[in-house]
């Protein structure tokens, strides 16, 4: 048998993922960041109380700093391989975190835009259906997206009423057949509206449950947060290969 030895500071074991989640009433059904049933492998959450739907995307308030490092430093310290969040605005603290620990951090959906970039053929546009189209403005944007190949084209969930009472007023019920219908639409209007678009990105942690309707009805590649944190975990955590040559 194996040697084990304590890790100090850790209270459980076998957290592949850390998720910083901030402090919100919303439901997380199964393809949802915050649900560990969308996950093949174990993760570990830790709720930031200083960070709010309110004060990151309707205020823009990014001065949870330090709060959001501890929890960062609270989860490395749990032994997980990389950190990620539950909000892709939590790009306000992408590089504040990612100097704190030592481990991966990905804490927005968004800063897989510049490997979408790589994939696309020259001409191509990349779409992105996000939960508050005017607090993705240029300057947050640029954190993930320094050095833009291609226009990107933004499209916000924020008017539409199935998400808009669930998810950004926190009214407490989640009707998902109403929020993948007006996510499918959002979608598919952009691309209406862009048809150079080649592939499709949602931010928000709470769409990844409607990414499959998504590429259905557009027939486009479609990223979002869950992408994101399988991608970065299958190199934290490598396989052996067998079979037969």
């Amino acid at each position: 048998m194996p040697l084990y030895r304590v890790r100090p500071h850790a209270q459980s074991y076998g957290h592949d993922v850390g998720v910083i989640m901030m402090y919100c009433s919303n439901p997380f059904p199964p393809g949802d960041v915050g649900n560990a049933y969308s996950y093949d492998y174990p993760v570990l959450y830790h709720t930031v109380r200083d960070v709010t739907i309110e004060s990151l995307i309707d205020k823009a308030d990014a001065s949870a700093g330090q709060a959001v490092v501890a929890a960062a430093r609270a989860l490395e310290a749990e032994g997980v391989k990389a950190i990620t969040s539950d909000c892709g605005y939590m790009l306000e603290y992408q590089q504040e975190v990612a100097a704190a620990v030592s481990v991966p951090v990905m804490l927005s959906s968004l800063i897989q835009l510049p490997f979408i970039d790589a994939l696309l053929a020259p001409g191509r546009e990349i779409g992105i259906v996000c939960a508050n189209a005017p607090r993705l403005h240029p300057a947050l944007l640029a954190r993930a997206f320094p050095h833009p190949g291609r226009p990107v084209r933004i499209a916000g969930m924020q008017e539409q009423p199935g998400f808009r009472s669930a998810i950004l007023d926190e009214e407490g019920t989640l009707d998902t057949d109403k929020v993948r219908a007006e996510t499918v639409a959002v979608a598919s209007e952009l691309v209406r509206a862009h048809p150079a678009i080649g592939a499709l990105l949602l931010e928000c942690s709470n769409l990844p449950l409607y990414s499959q309707a998504v590429q259905q009805a557009t027939g486009l590649p479609v990223f979002d947060f869950l992408t994101m944190i399988d991608y970065v975990r299958s190199a934290c955590a490598r396989r052996s290969y067998e079979g037969g040559y």
